[in-house]
């Protein structure tokens, strides 16, 4: 019988591209096409509920019923002109994906017939079962009521027939229960306090925006092997596998020409994403094989975390329909790149001044300097929460292997933005600046108005690296949900914006001059915050060890790591600006803990079922065809010719002998692993059990089924290789 591995390559190698038929408008003409933006709201609403609409988006207004009703029979109208029979609540519980249920529009018209109605009651709000969603024991299983709740910052859109509302997500008792809340709630708070600061500078500034423009690295494998392949299947890496002969070091991938089949999928994706609102605009061939990556312009953070959200589902879909599965697990290959997903994170004012980019006069320079300083002050003093907000378990395979950021947080400025804030640090204060009459403010520091986007080399190892008008957060990983590493950086950076605003207030009312007090400030926090400034090699055994010397977290195991949500100085500031309650923090930790033991537990099956019943009984099954071969070889041969010539098979023998009872030992080991984790009922010591003594063991079990993987007869092995996996197009 044909190995069924040769049956799923030779189906891969036969696929051709899909046939996408592009649009007839160009891209900026059906941009939107199916979302109810500011364009559609101007149509199809009343020009009094579209300018009360607009109040309640841009300045957060409150949105009374009246209103609400107007704006449901609009979208409602529109809906309907594009064939949507359907509404739900789309909202991002702490799963990490999200979760829609699905209404139609019919009600009973009580004369024997059915209406198509949808109110501002419908539109507001719904009430999904929530027993069933992680909730970190804020509820009981059998209190099921929570809340869906709609965010009209965040444009409706449609998918397929249906509208689709984006909602926070609450218990019955009012605690956040999804990503969105809070950090809608870490966003108010970092305009607040930016807000304060910028008029310092600029008293006209009314609001401060966070944006995010996000990478999203993923690699495609053809859904034949995909399926072929139960770990991949079931828990998105492969857990076993040897190197191909040839994988990247050729650096032949990057940036190179896109495959066709590939190229069809991406041109279908970025149509899909476009007529979403989702602004795509960069797409390649990333550093590994079958890896790509998309990336939008930047938008608002919180619209640009739903946009990323919306897009891994859609990918997923489109990937489907070309005949590939789209893989967002952060290391699904062993020995190459993994995934992550960058965060280019700024502020900018609602006057469009980017908040981290140089200015052209004193004023605006110091401006500049102020908003890196703080925003370096909120890293250092939560660089544990900012690792703790991008770990999980399978964001740890990736994080300092390949090309990805090391799990310590830490800073890249660049020689030319160091050299600046060690010049400010150490000036003589009297010298660095000077009133001049009407001139104003003169300051002694470089021309930093000449500081480009590219003033420096990047340092692909720093986790937190700035870019010239941005910071760009590496370490986040490529299947999560950006929301969690926002909300501790917007709430850091707002707690930091805060203190700094307090300190030179109290300066001031002492009767110091604003600038005076401004400098004196940012260099005691330029000091402060120096140790988390690294621009060397984050890959280093230096680094640790500097690293530890500096103060900074260094913890690598997962379930420990978690532990900073709840130290006193993160449930300070979470609580002080109202983003997260020590209840809500309690409990997403023991969602982050139980969600970590599951993903091992599942792992660790799977590994045993596939160990069991797929490769001991291959290499069983080779072992006896070698056996066979070594008695045909005596039967025919002299005893020391057959022996000679039956040299090489002994040892074969001997090697599946020994590796196959090491595995079937390691196998038990692991399952006795288990069971003893699995006795502990406390959901923090249980992580800590899974990641110390069984997550381990699955490495031991991996490493003797590679090197069976070298020996067995390849028409025998029963699942895709890595060479298959990495090269089918």
């Amino acid at each position: 019988m044909t190995n069924l591995r040769f049956q799923v390559v030779e189906e891969a190698f036969k696929k051709k591209p899909l046939d996408v038929k592009a649009p007839s408008e160009r891209p900026c003409e059906y941009f939107g096409k199916k979302v109810f933006n500011r364009e559609k709201m101007y149509k199809y609403l009343p020009k009094s509920v579209y300018e009360k609409m607009i109040d309640v988006i841009d300045n957060g207004a409150r949105l009374d019923r009246q209103v609400a009703d107007a704006v449901a029979a609009g979208m409602m109208q529109w809906a309907k002109e594009n064939g949507v029979t359907h509404y739900t609540h789309w909202f991002q519980p702490l799963t990490e994906g999200t979760a829609e249920k699905h209404d139609s529009f019919i009600e009973h018209d009580f004369k024997g017939g059915m209406v198509e109605e949808f109110s501002g009651k419908l539109l507001v709000q719904q009430e999904p079962d929530a027993s069933s969603f992680p909730s970190g024991g804020i509820r009981a299983t059998f209190e099921a009521r929570g809340y869906s709740a709609w965010d009209p910052t965040s444009p409706v859109f449609i998918i397929d027939d249906t509208l689709c509302i984006p909602t926070i997500f609450i218990s019955y008792t009012g605690e956040a229960l999804d990503y969105k809340a809070p950090l809608l709630r870490a966003l108010k708070a970092v305009n607040v306090a930016a807000t304060e600061v910028c008029r310092y500078f600029d008293p006209s500034v009314k609001k401060v925006v966070s944006n995010l423009g996000w990478e999203q690295e993923y690699f495609l494998v053809d859904e034949g092997l995909y399926s072929a392949r139960p770990d991949l299947l079931l828990t998105g890496r492969t857990l076993m596998g040897h190197d191909s002969a040839k994988n990247q070091q050729m650096d032949d991938h990057y940036f190179g020409s896109i495959p066709e089949r590939v190229a069809a999928f991406m041109r279908d994706l970025e149509v899909q994403a476009l007529e979403l609102g989702i602004p795509v605009k960069t797409r390649h061939n990333e550093v590994a094989p079958n890896q790509f990556e998309v990336a939008p312009i930047f938008e608002e953070t919180n619209l640009a975390v739903d946009h990323n959200m919306l897009l891994m589902s859609l990918m997923k879909r489109v990937a489907r329909k070309h005949g590939f599965r789209a893989l967002l697990h952060e290391k699904p290959f062993a020995g190459i790149n993994g995934s992550g997903k960058h965060n280019n994170w700024s502020l900018s004012t609602d006057n469009g001044v980017l908040l981290h980019a140089p200015g052209k006069t004193p004023e605006q320079n110091l401006r500049f300097v102020t908003f890196i300083v703080e925003t370096l002050m909120g890293v250092y003093r939560h660089n544990g929460l900012l690792k703790a907000s991008i770990m999980s378990a399978t964001n740890a395979h990736r994080l300092g292997a390949n090309e990805a950021p090391p799990a310590i947080i830490s800073s890249f400025l660049g020689k030319q933005l160091s050299e600046l804030l060690d010049h400010i640090e150490l000036a003589d204060k009297d010298d660095l600046f000077a009133v001049a009459g009407k001139q104003g403010m003169k300051l002694d520091i470089p021309e930093i108005p000449e500081l480009l986007i590219d003033n420096t080399d990047r340092n692909r190892t720093s986790p937190f690296a700035f870019t010239g008008n941005r910071f760009e957060f590496r370490a986040v990983g490529s299947e999560a949900n950006c929301a969690s590493a926002m909300i501790a950086l917007n709430a850091a950076v707002a707690e930091a914006l805060a203190n700094f605003k307090t300190r030179v207030d109290a300066l001031i009312a002492k009767g110091e001059d604003k600038t005076s007090a401004i400098i004196d400030i940012l260099r005691e926090d330029i000091k402060t915050c120096k140790p988390i400034r690294f621009d060397g090699n984050g890959y280093s055994d230096e680094w640790v060890e500097e690293a530890t010397k500096r103060g900074l977290d260094v913890e690598k195991s997962c379930p420990v790591i978690f532990e900073r949500y709840l130290d006193p100085e993160s449930i300070e500031m979470f609580s002080k600006l109202g983003v997260m309650t020590q209840k809500e923090l309690e409990a997403r930790n023991e969602v982050k803990w139980e969600t970590y033991t599951k993903k091992i537990q599942i792992e660790a099956r799977v590994l045993g079922d596939l160990t069991i019943n797929h490769i001991i009984p291959v290499a069983t099954r080779y072992q006896s065809q070698l056996l066979k071969n070594v008695e045909n070889m005596a039967a025919i041969f002299p005893a020391d010719k057959a022996a000679r010539l039956s040299d090489r098979n002994i040892k074969l023998i001997e090697e599946i002998a020994e590796r196959t009872s090491t595995i079937e030992r390691q196998v038990e080991e692991l399952v006795n692993a288990r069971k003893v984790a699995n006795k502990i009922e406390d959901e923090h010591a249980k992580a800590i059990e899974y990641h110390d003594n069984v997550e381990p063991k699955l490495d031991d079990i991996r490493y003797q089924i590679d090197k069976l993987e070298l020996i067995v007869d390849d028409s025998c092995w029963p699942l895709p290789k890595y060479r298959e996996l990495l090269f089918i197009r």
